[in-house]
Formats: C-alpha cells, structure tokens, sequence
C-alpha cells in the first residue's frame, strides 16, 4: 500500500476537515514528529492518540472549573454564614461606650464630686512590636525607661490590648498620639474628682481606677452612682483604627446623681475649728459631728488627720478610716445624763434626790470610784453639773441590771446607727451576764463599754428630740421612722440638767453660747495601755443640744490624746470647737436665740464699755464679738487626773 493513504493528514484533507488538532499535527510534521519519520527510531515505543489525552487535559480542567464555581457558590450564597462571622470578627468590633459617676453635690446643690473626662492610652503589643525601632520614642512619651515598655510588651505578645498610661489629661493623650506610632490608641475613660479636698475626704471615700467606689459613700452608693455603659459596633483596619461605626448596640446610661444631708459650710466650721483645737492641745487627732435633731440628717463630719482624695498616693493609707463611725471609744461622763435617765424612768430617783459624795471617793471592788473634788452633798442635777463619778456610782446602784442594760440599747449603745455608712462599728455593750462587780458602776460614767461618736449624737439627739430616736442619714429626703426610746417629760428634765453644765458653776462654761441655752456634758476617759490597765493619756469629750427651748443641733467632739501639759478636760479641749462650730451654724440656719435676757444684758454690757471709753457718750447698737476657738486660752493651773473616773 502506499504509505501515502495512511498519513492523517492526507485522510483529514480527503475528508475535507481541519482544525486545531490538525495544526497541531501539521507543526509535528514540518519539525520532524511525524510517524513515518520516526518509525524506525519510535520502534518498541507505545504508540499514543494526543488528540484523547488532550481532551482529557481539557475535560479535568473543566471539571476543576466547575468545582471552583461551585464551591465559590457555596461559600458566598449557600453556606456564608460561619465565613461571615469569621470575617466579622476580625474586623467588626464591639467597644463599650463609656459613662459617668453621678455628681454628688451637698443639701444646697454645691458639687462635692464630679467626674472629669479623661484619655488612656493603649497598644496593640503584636503591632507594635512589629516596629521595635519606635518603642523608645514611646516610651520617652509615656515617661518610663524603653527597657520596662518593651518587657511590658513582650509579656503580653499574644495579646491585643494593654493600657500604657490610664486617665489623663486629653491634651498629654494628644501628645503621645501626634506621634503615629503604629498600634497605639487612646480611648474616653472618666476620672473622679473632689472639689472640696479632704474637706469632705472621710464623708465621701474615693473610686480606685476603673472608677468603683472604694471607700465612704462612694463604695455604700457605688451601683447608683456607678450608671451602666454602652456599647456600639464599629469596623477596623488592619491596623486597629475605627473606621467606621456600625451600629449602637446599646446607649450609655450615665450614673444617678445624689444629694446629701452634708452642709458644706458647717463641714468647713467643724474642719477649721477641729484643725485649731488638735494644734491648740497638741492631740493627735480627732472627730467631730453634727446632726440635725428633727431629721437625723448628718449636716458634719469632720475627723483629722485626713487625706486629699485627688491625690491617693500621697500620705498614709491609715488616715483614710472615718473615724467618727469606725473608731470605738470608752465614753466617759457623757453617758452621765443616761444613767440619771434610767433612774428617773425607773422610778427611784426624783431631780431633788440627795445623795452624799463624801469623802470625793468610793470602793469598786479592790478600785475606788473618785470625784475630781470632795462635792459634798449634790442632788440628782448636781451630779450632772458637777461631773460627779460617786453620784452616778450610787445611782446607778439603784437601777436594776437588766433594766439599765435595756435602756442603753435602746438610746442606741452597742449596736449600729443603720446609717449606711461602709464599715460601721457597732460598739460594745456587754450583757448582764457578762458584767463583774465592778462594771455596772464603772458604766455609770462611762467605762466598761465603749461607742463610737456618731452613736453618742445619735443618743443625746434622741435627748433633745422628746425622746424619739432617729437613725442618721446621710442622703437628704431620706428619712427614718422615729422610736420613743424615752418619756418627753423625762427627756426635757435631762436636758435641763445639762443646760447647768455651760453655766457658772459647770464643767463647760467654755462651750456656752451668748444668746442660746446649751445643754451639754463633759467628758475625759483614760485610755488603755499595752498592759491592759489605764494609761495618763485621755480621751476629751463634749456632747452637747442647742438650744435648748427648741433643739436642733446634736454636736459631739472628740480630742484624742491631748498633750496633758497643755490640759486635758473635756470642757477646756473640747467645749471650745462646740462654741465656735454651733454659733456659726445657728447663723447659717438661721436660728432664732431663745436666751434673749441674756444676749441683751451683754449688748448692753458692751455698749456700757464702749461708752466709758468714749467719755461717756453712747455710741450705738454694738453686738458683742463672737469668741474664735482659736484664741489663746488660759492654761488650767494644778490639773489633777480624777483617779478612776472621767469628768
């Protein structure tokens, strides 16, 4: 046959037909592939069709196309959503939207603590430590060593956030951020701030750095205070930038504001003269506080030493108790007008029972119950005028145990105010059960159970109300139930007893008020020592209701640890800060006098001096000046300390 008749290419020209496989066979042909040019070389080769594995190629390209739509269809229509969310979550992000503390402003609206907008700054340590050559130029803006910032970061490669500096001021954020430095941010926080200082630094605590109350009436309000943040949805780059918010998920709730019963102008009074009295005594430190008599509201509370609550780091953390409710105290002669109240209401004294101090001391077991002087013979309101520990000795003797017990319970002795102020002390009232043969007689002036100051003007307003019991308050509009702890007729004949104390003749007549009645009570307790026993360092008290016709202050003051050298007795220490603290708080309420006879026999005193040293030509209304705790007094000659006893 002719080898002709078996080319393909001749049979594809006979037939009539060409196409891509015949160019390509033709190529083959013109560079020396066709069949009959290598059949003596191919021979023993396996001979193959191209045509077949070319449409084979082809076909499982074809099928790989398909597939690859397909699965693209799945992915993108069918099946998306796992895709999505994994897409989402690495560029949509949720962020809370930040808020603030409520203010609190004082009973007459003046802001005692605000929040301030603040900036912290922040990185992303996998972004930034992609680009070490710019840590310390960071580092220089934060104000630390690059050594510390790069360990900061390196402990934290994994993650994606870390504060670098929090809450500062948006103008030193801007600083640090005009720098560009990739993968640092800044974001909105709020800082607290206190604008009357350590004025008001015991009363209202501090928040700590995420801004949750820690102390005071921050930490007892935290979750009205506190509001609830938001949160939105926003879209990020690649580098940690917002570029976009998305959604709001949730709006931001800022925190309840909150009104309190505070008056900072008499806080201020009760600071300033606390302040004269601890550099006047040489005392190390000390509490004072005052309550509203009708309300129970707490219009001060001062106690030093104290702390700037703007500045935590500075100082001693041990200053920052309050301690006119934390700090428990052996009371002294203040608990005097109770025990007389509990023997009048137990019906085996009158106001006119005599009773026989001789010779100024008592036995209390293998102890003495002693007078600071012999008084001789003193009725019931004697005993309170003149502080007298034996006569409050043998009057408690005829009260009942259970009885005198109960009735120090109920004017609010060994347990808390419900005040609502974190960390309150209850005190300590043993049961009968538990008293020796001497406590009962040593509780009857003030020893053998112990109360902190808030509870002592808790009790002596309960005197000035008629009797009625309100627990203190610390939020204005809140009010407490009041409790008949005691008879009204008993309670006014306490008062007037007290009323002899700021008297002549009194142990307080330092603490009197022109133009006011002051009914009070002194008091000086021995501290403990080491070895269980009394020390020669005191506690000086007053406790004190004006005025008296129409009460409506409690005031209560505490030196503790006077300098003995410069005096001791409550009324010399103490008696000072309430003259000074309640004269200026009846002005700023305001208060009419109810001693008139008084304040214009010394107007006219006043205005008879003045017009001898005018030669005897009057002059005109002149008030007499009001006495400053802080004026020099006279140093007390031949202090004794009252064995066993408080005065």
């Amino acid at each position: 046959m002719n080898g002709a008749s078996h080319n393909p290419r001749n049979a594809s020209q006979r037939s009539g037909r060409s196409g891509p496989l015949d160019a390509v066979l033709a190529l083959r042909d013109k560079f020396g592939g066709g069949n009959d040019r290598v059949a003596g070389k191919g021979r023993g080769r396996a001979s193959f069709n191209l045509r077949n594995r070319l449409l084979l190629v082809g076909g499982a390209l074809g099928l790989c196309s398909i597939a690859l739509v397909g699965r693209a269809l799945d992915l993108q229509v069918i099946s998306n959503d796992f895709y999505r969310q994994q897409g989402d979550a690495r560029s949509l992000r949720e962020i809370p939207i930040p808020t603030s503390r409520g203010m609190i402003t004082d009973r007459n609206g003046e802001p005692l603590a605000v929040s301030t907008p603040v900036e912290s700054v922040w990185a992303n340590p996998q972004e930034l430590l992609k680009n070490p050559a710019r840590i310390p130029q960071l580092a220089k803006a934060l104000g630390v060593s690059p050594d510390a910032l790069t360990r900061k970061l390196s402990q934290r490669a994994g993650k994606e956030f870390v504060y670098l500096k929090r809450r500062i001021n948006p103008d030193e954020a801007k600083r640090i951020l005009a720098a560009k430095i990739p993968g640092v941010f800044s974001q909105r926080e709020f800082r607290r701030f206190y604008p009357q200082g350590e004025a008001m630094a015991h009363i209202l605590g501090f928040t700590n750095i995420d801004d949750l109350g820690q102390e005071g009436l921050e930490l007892a309000f935290d979750d009205w205070l506190r509001g609830k943040p938001g949160a939105k949805r926003v879209i990020r780059d690649g580098a940690g930038r917002i570029v976009e918010s998305v959604d709001l998920v949730k709006a931001a709730e800022p925190g309840r504001d909150l009104t309190l019963t505070i008056d900072r102008r008499i806080q201020f009074l009760a600071m300033r003269e606390l302040r004269s009295a601890l550099e006047r005594t040489g005392a190390s430190s000390g509490s004072t506080v005052v309550l509203d008599i009708a309300t129970g509201e707490v219009l001060a509370m001062a106690n030093l030493p104290t702390y700037n609550p703007n500045a935590l780091s500075v100082g001693n953390p041990d200053t920052h108790r309050n301690r006119a409710v934390t700090d428990v105290i052996e009371p002294g002669s203040t608990m005097k007008p109770l025990t007389v109240a509990s023997a009048l209401e137990a019906g085996v004294i009158t106001p006119h029972t005599k009773f026989d101090t001789n010779p100024g001391w008592m036995p209390n077991g293998k102890y003495r119950t002693t007078d600071h002087h012999n008084y001789g013979v003193l009725d019931t309101t004697g005993v309170i005028t003149k502080s007298s520990n034996v006569g409050a000795a043998k009057i408690v003797a005829k009260v009942p145990n259970q009885e005198y017990y109960e009735f120090l319970k109920r004017f609010g002795y060994g347990h808390k105010t419900n005040s609502g102020f974190p960390g309150e002390s209850s005190g300590v009232l043993a049961p009968p059960s538990r008293w020796s043969g001497t406590t009962k007689q040593t509780m009857s002036y003030g020893y053998g159970l112990s109360a902190t100051p808030l509870q002592i003007a808790q009790a002596y307003a309960a005197l000035g109300n008629g009797g009625k019991l309100i627990a203190p308050t610390f939020v204005k509009g809140e009010r407490h139930e009041p409790v008949q702890v005691l008879d009204p007729a008993i309670a006014g004949t306490i008062m007037r007893m007290m009323q002899t104390v700021t008297e002549p003749g009194g142990t307080a007549t330092q603490a009197a008020i022109l133009g006011y009645h002051v009914a009070g009570k002194t008091g000086t307790a021995r501290k403990f020592n080491e070895f269980g026993g009394y020390s020669r360092r005191y506690v000086s008290f007053f406790a004190g209701v004006v005025p008296v016709n129409n009460p409506r202050f409690s005031m209560v003051v505490v030196i503790n640890d006077p300098d003995p050298a410069k005096g001791y007795f409550g009324g010399f220490v103490s008696g000072p800060v309430f003259k000074s603290v309640m004269e200026g708080s009846l002005r700023l309420m305001d208060v009419a006098p109810d001693d008139i006879d008084t304040w214009m026999a010394a107007q006219a005193a006043a205005e008879a001096k003045r017009a001898k040293a005018n030669g005897g030509k009057p002059t005109g209304t002149v008030l007499p000046a009001p006495t400053h705790a802080s004026a020099a007094l006279p140093a007390p000659v031949g202090l004794v300390t009252p064995p066993g006893g408080a005065r």
